[in-house]
This record gives structure tokens, sequence and C-alpha cells, in this order.
């Protein structure tokens, strides 16, 4: 059976590598799956549009392959509704898949149900992991309103939120493009 890996990871300076190793392993062990492609992505699993994800719906509408084998749900994604629209995709394409670090084959009814409730538990984490976020945003400002300033794990100090101010940059512009065609039309505005 044609089989296409789908590996990620969430940050540019992250490696897949582990990843791909233990996916061709596993392709080598099972000698039903024939590797058609390795789909790699280097974004974050919260977005809904990703290259080479996308790149595998392309190739999966084509019928390029009937399988797909991954590492773990959330490397699929943290959304529970953008998983299953994947996988009702798959389904709806005859595509069956592989988590191989849960022994999960969506072949089966058991797979099936498995895997349903582990991207249900994928969706927690991530809403875990923003509610965490956003209580230490209001835990430092409710610092920096108290005392005037937040000291970081790192020592540094903070008197504000938001992002910091870059360098005023005083240089001329060059004024060119749609300024200038602009300009040609409305000739008495300068």
């Amino acid at each position: 059976m044609r089989t296409a890996i789908y590996i990620r990871v969430s940050r540019l300076d992250q490696h897949p590598e582990n990843q791909l190793i233990e996916l061709k392993e596993y392709i080598d062990r099972h000698p039903e799956y024939v590797l058609y492609n390795v789909y790699e992505d280097k974004i974050s699993g919260i977005k809904e549009t990703r290259p080479a994800l996308d790149r595998l719906m392309q190739d999966a509408r084509k019928n390029l392959f009937k399988h797909v084998i991954f590492w773990k749900v959330d490397r699929l994604g943290r959304s529970a509704l953008h998983t299953y629209q994947i996988v009702e995709e798959w389904k709806r394409l005859d595509i069956s898949f592989t988590i191989t670090t849960l022994g999960i084959d969506t072949s089966t009814s058991a797979g099936k149900f498995i895997f349903g409730v582990m991207a249900q538990f994928a969706q927690l984490e991530r809403e875990q992991i923003v509610e965490r976020t956003n209580l230490a945003m209001k835990r430092i400002k409710k610092t920096i309103k108290e005392k005037g300033y937040y000291i970081t794990k790192e020592g540094k100090t903070i008197h504000k939120m938001g992002r910091p101010k870059g360098k005023k940059d005083k240089k001329p512009r060059k004024r060119s493009g749609y300024y200038q065609r602009w300009m040609n039309g409305h000739a008495g505005f300068q």
C-alpha cells in the first residue's frame, strides 16, 4: 500500500529527524507499506494551513497514496476541529492512517475511536497552555501596576507590557510605486 509520512516540528530551529527515523523504521517493519513521499512542516500545529500538509492533502485528493503515517496526534494538529476535518476527508478518500507512538491504526473501529479521544486530549492540552499563558500575563500586568515594574526569571526589569519599541529611523524614504502613481494622477496635491 502506497504510504505517505507526515512530520512536523513547531519551530525552524527544531529538527524532525527523530520523527523521520522512527517512521521509516516503522515502514521497514511493515512490508505492506511502501513509502510514497515524506511531507515535512516546520510550523506551529495551531496553524490550519501548513505548506507540507496542504501538499499532502492535494496528493491525497489525487489518490497518490492510501495510508498516512505520523508520529503523534499533536504533530497533525492541536485543534480537534481541524484534525477531525482532515480525518473526515481521509475517510471520504478511503485513506487510513497510523499514529506510531500510540499504535493506533484507523483501519479498525477501535483505532478510530481511540484516535477521536486522543484528538480531544490534544485540544485540551493546547487550551490549557493558553490559559496558563494568559494567567501569567495577568499576574505580570498586576505586578507592574502595583510596583511599577516586574523582574523576569532572567533578572530583566520590565516597566510595561507590549512589544519593545524599535529604533526610530530618521532616514528620508524614496517615494515610489503606489505613492508616485497617485501623485502623478493628482499633481495639484503636492
